[in-house]
């Protein structure tokens, strides 16, 4: 067992683990800032934001008293038909205004499988009220993430996690991660009168973080552009604040058909996610007498939209939109010199407040447990990370860690790796 856990014997199953090894469990009971507490006292830093979602930092009263004096006054109900609260509606309105592009028009999920889900099913719905129905085919890359319902397992790249289910949505196509001729490729072959719409991740996230050479993102737009392509930019892992704007599209001067955020929107503080629809593609609903049937029990739930609105207030009022290019500014220095380096092959970094320390492929063919063993090790030296399918480990600290925290992480994680030469 591993000095930073204890005993498994609850009957929790546990996302991605393998219930039949799970002999112990890291039980996490107080957070505050960038760190967290362990059941038996110890003390760690968290390096990815819990899963990419805690941008403001944990222990923030001001974004729990904001849900909490919510929860006392209306802390849920559907916002079907004509139903509606003041804080979904203020946070739709937000929305539309820090987003780039627009006016915009919102639908509120729990989470971004759900904003994939949702987007998926309009971009078909949509060219279905346009008198299209034979546009039904989705787009996306290889490598990347989109979630893990029934259309986003199979829209997603990462082939671990699209094994064993057979085919969930037959109309869809992965093309190369970065290369925007295989999407016109692709177009060419299939027949743009067959394509609903195209998914792209500005920033290749849980697929191992991967950044987009130059170009390649406005190409790939203009292409959808050109052929009359919904382009969906899914922002659950960048959106809020990672990338140093409040979209990472606005940074890639991208106006995209559909924009997917949830994780830092409210900083995990509760669930909630968003699809953002520009208005020109949302028109056939609000102007046309269309239906789109779709929603969730949690839609517009109130309290997750105050602590989302109280969350956006912390982020700005704390500057952290600038934390996060400082971090990005940071990172290439604090693991200069770790890639190539034994166990690690390299390190991804860009700009954005994320990056991969991709472990050598090498030895993870020879040992099928290194990555399973590299995340203990980083753990026994303070530091909270997770693995990718891709034999990396996640680096994506909450936005407002600060230089010493960003260098302790940095040490623990070399720490860490040492020990496993």
């Amino acid at each position: 067992m591993s000095s930073s856990a204890t005993l498994h014997t609850s009957s929790h199953w546990h996302p991605f683990q393998d219930m039949s090894a799970a002999r112990d469990q890291l039980v996490l009971t107080d957070a505050d800032g960038v760190w967290m507490t362990s059941s038996d006292g110890r003390r760690f830093l968290d390096a990815t934001a819990g899963l990419w979602f805690c941008h403001a930092g944990y222990g923030r009263r001001e974004i729990a008293d904001a849900a909490h004096a919510q929860l006392l006054r209306l802390h849920a109900y559907s916002t079907f038909g004509d139903y509606a609260n003041e804080p979904a509606d203020e946070l739709a309105d937000r929305l539309s205004d820090l987003a780039p592009g627009g006016p915009w028009k919102v639908l509120f999920t729990s989470g971004g499988s759900d904003g994939v889900e949702t987007a998926v099913k309009y971009a078909r719905r949509y060219w279905q009220a346009l008198g299209r129905p034979e546009r039904t085919m989705v787009l996306s890359r290889r490598d990347s993430y989109h979630g893990m319902h029934t259309a986003a397992t199979q829209i997603s790249g990462i082939p671990a996690n699209r094994s064993g289910y057979g085919p969930l949505l037959p109309d869809s196509r992965l093309i190369a991660r970065d290369d925007a001729q295989a999407l016109q490729a692709a177009i060419d072959e299939l027949g743009a009168e067959r394509i609903a719409a195209f998914v792209c991740e500005p920033i290749v996230g849980a697929g191992g973080v991967h950044f987009s050479p130059s170009g390649y993102l406005q190409t790939v737009a203009e292409i959808c552009r050109r052929n009359d392509i919904l382009f969906v930019v899914d922002e659950v892992t960048t959106g809020m604040g990672r990338a140093g704007a409040w979209f990472a599209s606005e940074n890639y001067g991208l106006e995209p058909d559909l924009l997917l955020c949830a994780k830092g929107l409210t900083s995990g503080y509760l669930p909630l996610g968003a699809v953002l629809v520009h208005q020109r593609v949302a028109a056939p609903f609000w102007e046309g007498g269309e239906v789109f049937r779709h929603g969730y029990t949690y839609s517009g739930h109130a309290a997750a939209a105050a602590a989302a609105l109280a969350n956006l207030d912390y982020l700005n009022e704390h500057g952290l939109l600038h934390g996060a290019d400082r971090i990005a500014a940071r990172l290439p220095e604090l693991f200069d010199g770790l890639g190539g380096d034994g166990v690690v092959q390299s390190v991804r970094t860009g700009p954005a407040a994320m990056a991969c320390v991709q472990l050598n492929a090498w030895l993870l063919r020879k040992d099928p447990f290194l990555l399973q063993r590299a995340v203990r090790a980083v753990r026994d030296a303070g530091v909270l990370t997770r693995p990718f399918a891709c034999g990396g480990l996640q680096i994506s600290p909450a936005l407002c860690a600060t230089d010493t925290e960003l260098e302790q992480m940095a040490e623990g994680v070399r720490k860490g790796l040492a020990s496993l030469l």
